[in-house]
């Protein structure tokens, strides 16, 4: 249990927590133009908005970059401008030129087209996770220089290789690739030809509403107000502090010592429902929880073991008895709230037919097997629910616990067996996540793209080429309904068993107005949070 005053003893430690050093304020409120939340951290391996890929790092690059446009948090089919004031494409649906609005970096300078420009190049020239979002239009380290191109200071045109969908290119422009960097200080501090990596991995240089200060890992991170930015608000700070353990979370929410908890699982919530100084923001979000089979592993490459684990789990148990108030359960690829979303759930709890795909496979005397999972709650007890399902039907798990951070490099090394994980929408568009699921042309270690299918070795042409299909339908009716075909046929015929969408709640005092959940992680956004 972390107490109120080892939280302050441990944030006076740390220079940007300074406020905390007064022995006057140890046990005052937070102070009024300073918020404070606890949150799980471990799930950030980078702030170069380049590179970072995962939901705590997206949220808080989110709000230090601006990208030319973003998802609308209200109607998040549609895209707003920010950085772009318009944009149009040729008649050919190839070249989109963008104009862009007056916007200014945290050091003061204009954001220009050649700012614009040298982002989206630097995105595909590291070639780091997130790349497959922009460079499926066809950009390359060799060409992008000669597709990417600051026509003038306000003016920026991207030719694709094929003719491309402007809402589709818009959704994946509004995802953290497309953030822009402030160029001179970019290359400024770069090293070794690594246009500013290793410096951008903990510092900033965005035009958002705050710029970093500090990040420790798994410890804090620390938001500055960036005075030249779109913040209008009364808040000078905004420090996160990495509390893992919920209830934790809540007792310093009861206490004053944080102005908005992040991570509060049923139980907490059914306390904060009934207190009067605690207000909920709750949203559906774009977050799927899923156990991923290694298709590198010989008892999990065969197809009746897929099915096997998809019936041996009591999906409805699980969600009543362990996340009734932050999860549904959910078997789709896609989210809940996308375009053409199959809600169907063909898979439900029969033991004896699992048991019958076992002996089909040739493993009717099961097999002993590793689950990594997250050590933050609701894991690790979704894991030993797994664990018994799975031991029913002869499958023995051994459960392997670790900080978020730590799975996902696991799995992105394919040095897993089984994870249990949870994998967040990029863009809103159905083929966002159809392509990292079923997209995996290159099953190589040295693969220029490493989709989530990549992760776990899974490859499937013909599956591969229906996401393709229904990813260049240019009626939007049949495009509809082949995502739907294919949701179906990921459900039945891959190593993923996807149990449970996300709904995230923020729980924050009485005061604090404006902060903003959204469909995807990159829309949870302080840019309108204020404190009375």
């Amino acid at each position: 249990m972390v107490s109120r005053r080892n939280f302050l003893i441990g944030g006076a430690a740390l220079p940007f927590l300074s406020y905390l050093e007064l022995a006057d304020t140890a046990f005052a409120a937070t102070p009024k133009d300073i918020l404070v939340v606890a949150q799980q951290l471990d799930n950030m391996t980078s702030l170069d908005p380049h590179e970072g890929f995962e939901a705590v790092g997206g949220e808080m690059i989110s709000n230090m970059y601006q990208k030319l446009v973003r998802a609308n948090n209200d109607n998040p089919d549609q895209v707003i401008p920010v950085v772009a004031a318009s944009w149009e494409a040729d008649a050919e649906s190839k070249v989109f030129t963008f104009k862009l609005s007056d916007q200014k970096f945290s050091s003061g300078a204009d954001v220009t087209a050649e700012d614009v420009a040298f982002s989206l190049q630097r995105a595909i020239k590291m070639n780091k996770s997130p790349a497959f979002i922009i460079n499926q239009f066809g950009f390359t380290a060799d060409n992008v220089e000669a597709r990417i191109v600051a026509k003038d200071a306000k003016t920026v045109t991207l030719t694709t290789e094929k003719p491309t969908s402007i809402s589709f290119l818009l959704f994946c422009l509004s995802a953290n690739i497309g953030a822009i960097v402030e160029k001179k200080v970019v290359m400024a501090n770069a090293v070794n030809n690594d246009l500013g990596n290793a410096w951008l991995q903990k510092n900033s240089a965005g035009s958002g509403a705050f710029m970093l200060q500090a990040w420790k890992a798994s410890e804090s991170i620390s938001l500055q107000l960036n005075p030249h930015g779109p913040y209008k608000g009364n808040l000078k700070r905004v420090i996160v502090r990495h509390v893992v353990d919920p209830s934790s979370q809540l007792l310093m929410l009861q206490k004053g010592d944080v102005d908005i908890a992040r991570d509060l699982t049923s139980e907490q919530l059914r306390a904060a429902q009934n207190d009067k100084d605690i207000t909920l923001i709750q949203k559906q979000i774009a977050s799927l929880v899923l156990i991923s089979l290694n298709q590198s592993n010989p008892n999990l490459a065969k197809p009746q073991v897929w099915k096997a684990v998809k019936w041996a789990l009591d999906y409805e148990g699980m969600q009543k008895n362990i996340i009734p108030l932050s999860h549904v359960v959910h078997q789709s690829m896609e989210p809940s709230g996308f375009p053409g979303t199959v809600k169907d759930l063909p898979y439900k709890r029969d033991v004896e037919k699992a048991k019958a795909l076992m002996a089909e496979a040739g493993l009717k005397d099961g097999f002993e097997i590793t689950l990594d999972h997250y050590a933050a709650q609701p894991y690790p007890d979704l894991a030993q629910a797994i664990q018994a399902n799975l031991g029913e039907i002869g499958i023995r798990v051994k459960l392997q616990s670790a900080e978020n951070r730590q799975v996902l490099t696991k799995m992105r090394g394919r040095q897993h067996e089984m994870a249990l994980s949870a994998w967040g929408t990029d863009y809103f568009d159905p083929n966002s996540n159809a392509e990292v699921f079923c997209i995996n042309k290159d099953n190589s270690e040295n693969a220029k793209n490493k989709p989530f299918a990549w992760r776990s070795s899974f490859k499937d042409d013909a599956l591969a080429a229906k996401a393709e299909a229904a990813r260049d339908e240019k009626d939007p009716a049949k495009r509809i309904a082949l995502y739907e075909a294919l949701q179906r046929d990921f459900m039945e015929n891959s190593p993923f068993a996807v149990m449970f969408q996300t709904t995230k709640t923020a729980a924050c005092r009485v005061g604090v107005e404006g902060f903003r959940l959204g469909v995807l992680s990159e829309g949870n956004t302080y840019l309108e949070t204020k404190k009375a």
